[in-house]
């Protein structure tokens, strides 16, 4: 029997070993072994952080202090696509540019949108969710604790080394250039269903 021609992949190694994200291979094909299989009743939420998620982490600042983010243009169109899959939510820290956040993620986006210091991030998150069945996306120092109580746990490839070494699932896409749509696209097919671009279309919730 002929062996499949080979594949480029891209091998990222964290604590639970190595898993495969290769360029061009669905990810329902793909191996991400799941966390310690602390997954209960299977994904209903997915989290995202915002900045170093959505944007590119960047702030833009004058003498007057902040204002301007960096939004990528794919991300949308994965959310729009996982809507009917999942409950959805984005959340941040960034008292000072939440006007630029707020306008972008919930008013254009329509995501509902919260204000939480890094500090209280996993503290409150556990009081409002069963994280066990909670995909989280984020890539911060303090998204990785996180990462260890949540159902699945994703990282732009951009992200923080240790948010990269401990996510299940590290996208190609850098934050804010759809790292959210591939991780969007991600979790779909390896949850629910495979997609298929020639003959997508936006399901009706």
């Amino acid at each position: 029997m002929a062996r499949a021609p080979k594949r480029q992949i891209n091998h990222v190694r964290n604590s639970r070993g190595i898993f495969q994200s290769p360029r061009g291979l669905s990810s329902a094909a793909t191996h991400v072994p799941l966390r310690r299989g602390i997954i209960s009743n299977g994904i209903k939420h997915f989290i995202l952080d915002v900045d170093g998620v959505f944007t590119t982490g960047q702030f833009l600042y004058t003498a007057d202090g902040k204002f301007a983010k960096v939004f990528g243009a794919h991300d949308a169109d994965g959310i729009k696509l996982i809507r009917p899959y999942l409950d959805i939510c984005a959340i941040t820290a960034d008292h000072r540019g939440f006007a630029i956040t707020k306008k972008r993620v919930q008013d254009d986006m329509g995501l509902t949108l919260y204000v939480v210091s890094e500090g209280e991030r996993l503290a409150w998150l556990k009081k409002k969710f069963d994280l066990g069945q909670c995909a989280y996306m984020g890539d911060g120092i303090f998204d990785v604790p996180v990462f260890s109580h949540a159902g699945y746990g994703i990282a732009p490839a951009n992200a923080f080394y240790l948010a990269r070494k401990e996510a299940d699932y590290v996208t190609e896409a850098r934050s804010g250039e759809g790292a959210v749509a591939e991780a969007c696209w991600h979790l779909i097919e390896k949850f629910f269903e495979p997609l298929d671009i020639k003959t997508l279309h936006v399901k009706r919730q």
